[in-house]
């Protein structure tokens, strides 16, 4: 008994050690990261340093590579939380608030990039950033690419929601529209999305529906 009950109780430990040890590398992780996700949604990938990322984090090198393998693992990892924080809880979640049904909603995008873009410290679109700035055989390119490709996953299924024929082509054409207003914010067009708009209307008032094939009453 006297030996189970030690042997309980050393296990015991050791599962609070393991568990104090993930804990602390969680949190110098997320330090890390959001140390990273700063200076990259600022400044860009390429523009920012290991060293800087370290000096506004706090951490040792060594606590970076024991979360990270490379800079280009903690940048795909910045590109995720990208995704979380502006595509899903800010897009979506603002599109959703502005229209009642799919046509309003695919307009309301350009509502809610006319704000961002007003907005003092407006950083631009990271995926594009880092689309452009990267290679385009890097494992950060092709992250780049997944990511703005899931915006036009929803666009797209606004577009079979609001039952318009070929709705992939509708969304990259969309996607353009959406795409070249935040380029030309970037280049102090301020008021993109309101002109992006006007010719986002005509398109999705010129796009083919799908026929209603249901017998009228």
């Amino acid at each position: 008994m006297a030996e189970s009950a030690v042997r309980r109780k050393t296990n015991r430990r050791t599962r609070i050690l393991r568990k104090a040890e993930s804990k602390q590398k969680n949190s110098t992780r997320e330090r890390i990261l959001d140390a990273a996700y700063d200076l990259f949604a600022a400044n860009g990938v390429s523009q920012v340093g290991i060293d800087t990322i370290l000096a506004k984090s706090g951490c040792a090198k060594a606590s970076l590579y024991g979360n990270f393998n490379s800079k280009v693992d903690l940048a795909v990892a910045f590109l995720e939380r990208r995704e979380a924080i502006w595509t899903r809880g800010w897009l979506e979640a603002e599109i959703g608030k502005r229209g009642s049904n799919a046509e309003e909603r695919l307009l309301a995008i350009f509502d809610a990039f006319d704000e961002w873009f007003h907005k003092f410290g407006f950083e631009g679109c990271s995926f594009i950033n880092v689309l452009l700035e990267s290679d385009t055989k890097s494992p950060v390119h092709q992250a780049a690419a997944i990511h703005l490709a899931r915006i036009r996953a929803i666009v797209s299924k606004l577009a079979r929601e609001a039952k318009l024929q070929e709705p992939e082509k509708f969304a990259q054409a969309w996607h353009m529209l959406m795409k070249g207003s935040i380029v030309s914010a970037c280049e102090g067009h301020r008021n993109a999305a309101r002109d992006a708009k006007r010719a986002a209307r005509l398109v999705l008032d010129g796009w083919k529906r799908t026929a209603d094939r249901r017998k009228p009453l």
